[in-house]
């Protein structure tokens, strides 16, 4: 049986039916999977009930290099490649972040190089309709609609981006950076328009607002251009919602998204994921 390519809405997203992978994948098959990855953006796998730290690993690591250097983020036991995302406690405490990126992002814009991609398998998700879902946004859609004016402001435009400006403001419950952790967080440069490096394709890519500044233009007016990039970015008709059930595992291209969680009571939901970041070694263009 061949691998059917399922579009799950207008705006990006297509589920991978008829492909096992609790084996090895053939090169063959492994480029018609990637293929399909670079044209949808969001590739969703269903029923992985029983699939394996070993083989999301596997699977995981036929895309890319693997990120070990997760911080103070909470990885499972033996494997630093594995972030755990959970409102399941143990001894009181959650056993993984049970509520991060609940504002729209690019994983890991505040690096030099960000992610390339990233690969989540839920394990455990809350069956109540609509809560805990995760929001895709098009980005090549919402660069190729913006007004031409608008093309001119941003083409060839630098974003500095701050680690250091936005953590209060997206962690609000975490304890504020120490003087050694802003040290870490030293600026980096990211355009704002970024050239995808394998189909060539203009996307936006401002990652989180709150951490930009954009070069050339005053604080408040590079401000609300940020603001105004992120709100054309996520009208409905540049979105795919993601409602989790349990064996999904979602692969989307951080290169070309911006994707943000839903909130949720995390005290009242079950929900239990593990997540790969893939890395990339070109700098954004």
């Amino acid at each position: 049986m061949g691998i059917e390519i399922k579009p799950l809405s207008a705006a990006l997203g297509a589920e991978v039916i008829g492909l096992d992978l609790s084996r090895p994948l053939d090169d063959k098959t492994f480029e018609t999977l990637r293929a399909a990855w670079l044209e949808a953006l969001v590739l969703v796998f269903r029923d992985l009930h029983g699939m394996s730290v070993e083989q999301h690993l596997a699977i995981s690591r036929r895309f890319g290099r693997l990120n070990t250097d997760l911080k103070a983020e909470k990885t499972l036991d033996g494997h630093p490649e594995i972030l755990v995302l959970s409102t399941l406690k143990k001894n009181g405490e959650f056993v993984g972040n049970p509520g991060g990126g609940q504002f729209w992002h690019v994983d890991l814009y505040f690096e030099r190089i960000p992610a390339m991609a990233g690969f989540l398998h839920a394990i455990e998700v809350p069956s109540a309709p609509g809560v805990g879902d995760t929001l895709f946004a098009n980005m090549y859609a919402a660069y190729e609609a913006l007004a031409k004016d608008t093309k001119r402001r941003v083409d060839g435009r630098t974003n500095r981006v701050s680690r250091v400006k936005s953590w209060p403001i997206n962690y609000p419950d975490k304890p504020p950076l120490t003087d050694a952790q802003k040290a870490a967080y030293a600026d980096v440069f990211h355009p704002l328009v970024r050239t995808h490096p394998e189909t060539g394709r203009k996307a936006l890519f401002i990652g989180d607002v709150t951490a930009g500044t954009v070069e050339g233009l005053p604080e408040d007016e590079g401000d609300a251009l940020l603001r105004e990039l992120r709100e054309f970015a996520i009208q409905p008709r540049f979105v795919y919602t993601h409602r989790w059930r349990p064996g999904d595992a979602l692969l989307w291209d951080n290169r070309c998204t911006y994707h943000a969680a839903t909130p949720f009571d995390q005290n009242r939901y079950r929900r239990h994921m593990h997540r790969t970041t893939i890395m990339d070694d070109r700098v954004p263009v």
